[in-house]
């Protein structure tokens, strides 16, 4: 197992992204490991709703682009990653919560939104970083924050890459609750038991029916983004734009 603490407990399983040290940037590993414990839980009977939360001072600052030669080795790969942990939070017949405990950027924005319940302690922050290092959002992200805050506010986000507080993403219909940092923890944990105590079956027909209706262009958005994605990622902005992140410099982009 990678950079995963897992444990069950009275029906709950929670996965902790453990990589505080780079605030919990998902590397390969990582991320297959974070996909397939979540395809896992569909068979597990002990399992009855899975928790995603981050070690440390954030929750996850999305995928790993540290290195002055990052943009060399970032490919597909890292958006088919990406797509399998959004396929699998969203395809699980179970409820999936995001206890975001601090910043969610990038992929880890994604997969924090692809959840069904997403409560956030008030210091976390919700971030779609990708037009700073020249590329475009990925991990459905394209629909899921369209969906909840509509087309306006999407592009707000996508195209200025500004950061909502967890008060403002919440107003803003993005999260589903917010809590000072001190009550955060509770919070979870009672919404958590009420869910492993609740009817199963009918979590689960509901799950599916709200996603059907609000999400039905996810396949569609995963799809364009990893072809966009594929693209950008060729591109001499998106190599500046990762050695301007690995150098904590401006990038100066081209539009080549």
């Amino acid at each position: 197992m990678s950079d995963l603490e897992l444990r069950v407990e009275d029906g709950a399983l929670w996965v902790t992204l453990n990589r505080p040290q780079v605030l919990n940037a998902l590397d390969a590993r990582m991320a297959d490991d974070l996909a397939r414990v979540v395809e896992e839980a569909r068979t597990r009977d002990d399992v009855r709703v899975v928790v995603i939360t981050g070690a440390g001072a954030a929750f996850s600052t999305g995928a790993d682009i540290s290195g002055a030669d990052a943009h060399e080795h970032f490919d597909v790969t890292a958006l088919d990653r990406a797509n399998r942990i959004v396929r699998a939070i969203v395809g699980l017949d179970k409820p999936v919560v995001a206890a975001v405990n601090g910043v969610a950027a990038g992929v880890g924005c994604s997969a924090a939104l692809a959840a069904d319940i997403v409560v956030a302690a008030e210091s976390a922050g919700f971030l779609l970083a990708f037009a700073r290092i020249g590329l475009m959002p990925d991990g459905g992200a394209t629909a899921t924050v369209a969906a909840a805050i509509g087309r306006a506010r999407a592009m707000r986000m996508a195209l200025l890459a500004e950061p909502l507080s967890a008060t403002e993403a919440y107003d803003a219909g993005l999260v589903t609750h917010v809590a000072p940092d001190a009550e955060f923890p509770e919070l979870v944990e009672k919404i958590v038991r009420r869910l492993a105590a609740g009817p199963p079956l009918a979590f689960a027909a509901t799950k599916k029916a709200i996603n059907t209706t609000t999400l039905h262009q996810l396949e569609g958005a995963l799809e364009r983004e990893r072809t966009g994605q594929t693209v950008l990622l060729r591109t001499a902005d998106a190599a500046e734009g990762m050695r301007a992140f690995a150098q904590k410099r401006r990038p100066e982009f081209s539009g080549e």
